[in-house]
């Protein structure tokens, strides 16, 4: 780990934190590494049921991949083949939600887009703004853009490269919900402990189930959804559940 990624538990929550504020929490390939030490270690751990991703600070979330750390590949590709932090993310088998403060863009953006759930301060902004600098998003992107706000304004923001405003980053589904800045990491925990209380083998398996919805034909997903549904339902959580419910009781999910 650096110092640059801040790594916390607190009960069933973890919260992965890019601290590196002076520099607008842009990632270099050490903190990328430091991102994918943490998704193994809550990919490991059996009490870790969700977790939060933000940044340090009140002026970014994350401005992306430091540029000054590019020229460091040899050859484009090395770049092409360098860890991925948005990779990382996405590799993370518990829910995740992005808790989005200040700039949110390039590979931050797309960073905040490989997390299950956004929510965003009020002084958040959202941009793709590799094509103002000859490039384009390596990380998902135009994917993540697509699926989330559409085809158009997908291709307005990666074309133009300009920044989006936290109340039309809802309007347009890019997040779920818009709070003021002391409220964010409030919010994002409030969450996170509702997902938390929750039976932890069927949320994973819905954050299976949604990223199968992406990919594969409608009928495909459905015949997916209820298989996975079966493995749910032979849980041990799923008969806990049912007897609680029957028991007019809370029920008790230990992962099983």
């Amino acid at each position: 780990m650096t110092q640059d990624v801040l790594f916390e538990v607190d009960g069933a929550i973890a919260v992965i934190t890019l601290n590196r504020p002076q520099k607008l929490n842009a990632v270099t390939p050490e903190m990328a590494d430091a991102i994918v030490a943490a998704v193994n270690q809550c990919n490991d751990s059996e009490t870790i049921r969700c977790v939060i991703l933000t940044g340090a600070g009140e002026k970014a979330f994350c401005a992306g991949s430091d540029i000054g750390e590019l020229d460091t590949y040899e050859t484009p590709w090395q770049f092409r083949n360098r860890p991925d932090y948005c990779d990382a993310i996405r590799a993370l088998l518990k829910p995740s939600i992005a808790a989005v403060n200040g700039y949110c863009f390039g590979g931050g953006l797309e960073t905040a887009m490989s997390c299950d759930i956004r929510i965003a301060s009020e002084n958040a902004q959202f941009a793709a703004p590799e094509i103002k600098l000859g490039w384009i998003g390596g990380g998902g992107m135009a994917m993540h853009l697509a699926h989330s706000a559409g085809m158009s304004n997908a291709a307005l923001m990666i074309m133009t490269g300009d920044p989006v405003p936290a109340d039309k980053a809802l309007a347009w589904g890019l997040v779920s919900d818009v709070v003021p800045r002391d409220q964010l990491l409030a919010r994002a925990r409030e969450i996170a402990q509702t997902i938390a209380s929750r039976a932890p083998i069927a949320a994973e398996t819905a954050k299976l189930n949604l990223k199968a919805a992406h990919t594969m034909p409608p009928e495909k997903a459905i015949e997916y959804e209820r298989d996975l549904q079966t493995i749910c339902f032979a849980t041990e959580d799923a008969r806990e559940g049912r007897a609680a419910f029957k028991e007019k009781r809370a029920a008790v999910f230990r992962r099983r």
